[in-house]
């Protein structure tokens, strides 16, 4: 497998020699170092150029990885060991200075490189604005090209405003896979959307291309869990391979200051933590995204890069229980 635009992670994995991995960081291994395919692979894709507001997302995938040693690879509601989940960190796609479109280019050839050389890994990719997700679906779409690719999306927003007006920003990644014909736009569902933050045009757009939108209001009144377990139903009875995007800005402005779009009645993290718990038990959920979180914008105690790893922890949580035939759905 090639991934010529792959850096190495810049940070230690040591151990106790012959003591058993008991924190996030002595759990997670360099790709280069595991046997076999593993069950999941992380990588990053430091980019924030392409966002419309000012942002340092960039910066997010080195903050989630500092943040690690301050986890234990044990969930204790669940009682689940991470550790019989074998997770490798690809490092990040290099991106280059100024040039957007080259950066672009490189994470989709990232995204390919990996699933075709690890077709059985679930891929976890860290942003970065939301613009790098309709890249890394282009890749998987390149390296499955016979295959109909689901999208379930906890945003805020559509992220349907048009590429011609503002380029291929991170407010355009959904409808770029559309008019890309990368995704049909009935084979994604967006739950979070709420209040104030999507213009008409927008959500016109959304319902003629068939995007099923679930409000904050409806998924609350129906139950959120019960909402994505409906929803990843669907997708998998209808696609081939369902990849879930968590724009970080779903969550309430209260409790995540570190997004640049944040707002107030998005999702509270205790919720967002049982949603992914969910999603990652369903075996049709191979690709999983988390942008637009920007550290720069968080308070002194980091509260948002804090609620992101524990998100992707539930995630985790969700694939290990997944793996061991624990509870699945869908």
């Amino acid at each position: 497998m090639e991934t010529r635009w792959l850096t190495k992670p810049g940070w230690s994995w040591n151990t106790a020699e012959g003591s058993s991995p008991e924190f996030v960081h002595q759990w997670i291994r360099p790709l280069e170092q595991t046997e076999g395919e593993p069950n999941v692979i992380i990588y990053g894709a430091p980019l924030s150029r392409s966002s419309i507001s000012v942002s340092g997302a960039s910066l997010y995938p080195d903050e989630f990885r500092k943040m690690w040693k301050g986890y234990a690879a044990y969930n204790l509601d669940e009682d689940i060991d991470l550790t019989s989940l074998t997770a490798a960190d690809a490092g990040d796609v290099l991106m280059h200075t100024t040039d957007i479109p080259l950066s672009h280019s490189r994470i989709q050839e990232t995204a390919c490189s990996l699933a075709k050389g690890f077709p059985e890994s679930v891929s976890c990719l860290i942003g970065g604005d939301h613009s790098v997700t309709a890249c890394s679906v282009r890749g998987i779409k390149e390296a499955f090209p016979d295959e109909r690719i689901g999208i379930l999306q906890l945003d805020t927003h559509l992220d349907v405003r048009d590429p011609k007006e503002l380029g291929p920003a991170n407010g355009t990644p959904i409808r770029q896979l559309i008019d890309g014909g990368a995704v049909k736009g009935e084979d994604i569902v967006n739950i979070g959307l709420h209040g104030y933050f999507n213009a008409r045009p927008l959500v016109e757009y959304a319902k003629k291309h068939k995007i099923r939108m679930v409000t904050m209001k409806n998924a609350r009144r129906q139950g959120l869990i019960q909402t994505v377990q409906e929803s990843l139903d669907d997708l998998a009875a209808r696609t081939d391979r369902v990849y879930v995007t968590v724009d970080m800005d779903v969550l309430d402005i209260s409790a995540a200051p570190g997004v640049p779009a944040s707002t107030p009645g998005g999702m509270m993290p205790g919720e967002l933590f049982d949603v992914l718990l969910e999603i990652g038990k369903c075996p049709h959920v191979l690709h999983i995204d988390f942008v637009c979180l920007d550290p720069t914008k968080d308070s002194n105690v980091s509260e948002t890069v804090k609620a992101g790893v524990y998100a992707w922890l539930q995630f985790m949580t969700g694939c290990t229980m997944r793996k061991e035939g624990l509870n699945i759905h869908c």
